[in-house]
């Protein structure tokens, strides 16, 4: 059995590698990348004591901040001002921002994920074919107190960005799904908070440039 530092050393060795994974390839599974992490620096996942999804998160935005400290605030920007003309456009649909464009860890790699919601599902299929957006649909698990669900999420693009909108019904805007990285639910973003995240951007942006 490795000792208790050689054992610390290595799990902030795997959440390094594992973050650096999801940052150059957009990577999204927490899972994948400590397994992808593992394989690259020759580690047994049976016998070894993985990081948590929240250390990865950490070391993904140390990374960002070593690596991409010049163009990602600029993508993140970009991508934050097109989930808002998305989710104004889709405004019937409740849309809130979730994932790493909310958090701020997104990068030219990443999806601008959305939670949008429904009475009827198949009304979303309808929204998407009025305005000539073609979309392909894959199943999302989502999970929540008691157990996982499962979502339709619907692929397209739009301008230069990806995006994925997963449909819940219309009552489940008050029971956000559990984050992966830290169990707690899922923060959201309606389209007036993303709007307050881009004019503080903007403004932080003015003050550092006085």
């Amino acid at each position: 059995m490795a000792s208790a530092r050689k054992q610390t050393a290595q799990r902030q060795q795997l959440a390094q590698v594992a973050a650096r994974l999801m940052a150059e390839q957009g990577i999204r599974d927490f899972r994948v990348a400590k397994q992808k992490a593992a394989q690259q620096l020759g580690i047994d996942v049976r016998q070894s004591i993985l990081p948590k999804n929240s250390e990865i998160e950490a070391a993904l935005g140390e990374y960002q901040r070593l690596f991409s400290g010049e163009e990602q605030p600029g993508e993140l920007a970009d991508m934050r001002r097109a989930a808002l003309s998305a989710m104004r456009m889709m405004a019937d649909f409740k849309p809130r921002l979730v994932g790493d464009v909310l958090s701020g860890l997104a990068n030219a790699h990443s999806d601008i994920q959305l939670h949008v919601f429904a009475e009827h599902s198949e009304s979303f299929d309808l929204f998407l074919d009025s305005r000539g957006i073609p979309f392909e649909i894959v199943e999302r698990r989502c999970r929540f107190s008691e157990g996982h669900r499962f979502y339709p999420a619907f692929r397209f693009v739009a301008g230069e960005h990806r995006f994925e909108a997963t449909l819940f019904a219309d009552t489940e805007i008050r029971e956000a799904p559990r984050s992966l990285v830290d169990g707690s639910p899922m923060d959201r973003a309606n389209a007036n908070r993303v709007a307050q995240l881009i004019a503080d951007a903007e403004l932080e942006d003015r003050l550092a440039s006085l």
